[in-house]
């Protein structure tokens, strides 16, 4: 039996950056946006405080008010079902689960809407309390899984992520569409 872990925004589901939208909300560039929230926004991740609170502090830093959540107002994902079609096929032969890093207000959004109802499981940075590229976001799921790295493979389109999974031993595709995808599953797989 094979793993297969995918990643949720911009593989499985695209137009989920919010980042952009929220910074020229903001009018600041993306350096100054990561700047003030500096590791609230990887506590957010981790589920370790909510977005309230990271606007709340993001707000101190900011020198403003900050009077809605610009994660959900500007989040507008869109499902990519030629991929969605690769989740399923693999599913006949192997178990296929949801790797993510995320937060609340994009989780509740999902969630109720059957996005993760493609996966066999979901194991999302907020809810796990550790995001990627930390090798025990990936241990996470091998643990749960009862799945050693080299019966894995994972997906992403973050180079950084990938990198780290390959670091444990896990066969790791960096994503950049589905046609990619299915010729190097082939090629990996035949």
């Amino acid at each position: 039996m094979r793993l297969y872990i995918f990643d949720m925004g911009e593989v499985v589901a695209f137009n989920t950056d919010v980042f952009p939208a929220v910074c020229g909300h903001l009018e600041m560039t993306a350096e100054e946006f990561y700047e003030i929230a500096g590791s609230s926004l990887e506590m957010l991740m981790n589920g370790s405080i909510t977005a309230d609170k990271f606007w709340a502090r993001f707000a101190l830093k900011y020198g403003g008010s900050i009077p809605e959540e610009l994660f959900a107002k500007y989040f507008n994902p869109r499902l990519d079902h030629d991929v969605a079609a690769i989740v399923s096929r693999l599913k006949t032969s192997a178990r296929v689960v949801c790797g993510t890093n995320t937060f609340d207000p994009h989780y509740d959004y999902l969630a109720p809407r059957g996005f993760y109802d493609l996966f066999d499981a979901v194991y999302a940075s907020n809810k796990m309390g550790v995001s990627k590229p930390h090798p025990e976001f990936y241990q996470h799921i091998l643990n749960a899984e009862g799945m050693g790295p080299q019966e894995t493979v994972f997906i992403d389109d973050a180079e950084i992520n990938v990198c780290a999974a390959e670091k444990l031993g896990i066969r790791s595709i960096l994503f950049k569409d589905s046609d990619s995808l299915r010729a190097e599953l082939i090629t990996m797989f035949g």
